[in-house]
């Protein structure tokens, strides 16, 4: 694969061999960093589990201390008080059967979390084939289903992200911008590994954090040294 001579660059001032520690390897994402936008900075981890046993999932939701520096858009599936609750706290959407209309009719996605409540789930179902690809079924583990949609909106805003394995046993999570710099990415990065670790199932054996790499949009990935995760 042919990359871009910013990329090559960045290529070469990294050691590939090298286990980074977090701090010295957020700093180097940053400064090599020459995109003309401001990059995403993302964590993938390889767990030692087996995603397609039950026991073995790991999924779950966590609100970054520094947000993701990305303007969430959220649509919320309520009726009565709780989709008055939802739009008082800054809901971008919220509304019952004419969203799931406009979905299932006109292919509409202008959203990043769908939220609802329990009661409307059995109405939110119905779009589980065309949600589900797409990582926008709302689920109660993620907290997009519940009786407080009003918290749930609240949070996705202030920057709560969803972690879960992939079918290569990889965790995928955007953690910041590069404007943050290195402390507050590597903040955002101790608390979204903090909860993985401690989502560790009860199954899983041997070696659980098999390896971890940072990388931005555009640029390579660091190894972390994931002995000393948390440090």
């Amino acid at each position: 694969m042919k990359r871009g001579k910013n990329y090559n660059a960045a290529s070469a001032a990294i050691d590939k061999a090298k286990l980074y520690e977090t701090n010295e390897a957020l700093g180097l994402v940053c400064e090599l960093s020459k995109a003309k936008f401001d990059e995403t900075v993302e964590v993938h981890v390889r767990l030692g589990v087996d995603s397609r046993h039950a026991d073995q999932q790991v999924r779950g939701a966590i609100v970054l201390p520094n947000g993701t520096g990305k303007t969430v858009r959220t649509l919320v599936i309520a009726k009565g008080d709780k989709a008055d609750a939802a739009t008082a706290a800054g809901a971008d959407y919220v509304g019952a059967e004419e969203y799931i209309q406009k979905i299932q009719s006109e292919n509409w996605f202008d959203f990043d979390v769908l939220i609802t409540s329990p009661d409307m789930m059995g109405l939110v179902g119905r779009l589980g084939k065309v949600l589900g690809p797409k990582g926008l079924m709302p689920n109660p583990k993620a907290g997009t289903v519940t009786p407080d949609v009003a918290k749930a909106v609240t949070e996705a805003k202030a920057g709560k992200i969803e972690y879960r394995l992939d079918k290569t046993n990889i965790i995928h999570c955007p953690i910041g911008k590069i404007s943050f710099g290195a402390e507050k990415l590597a903040e955002n990065f101790n608390t979204l590994l903090g909860a993985i670790i401690k989502a560790k199932p009860a199954a899983a054996k041997g070696q659980y954090i098999k390896s971890c790499v940072v990388a931005s949009t555009m640029g390579p990935g660091l190894k972390i040294n994931s002995a000393k995760i948390g440090d």
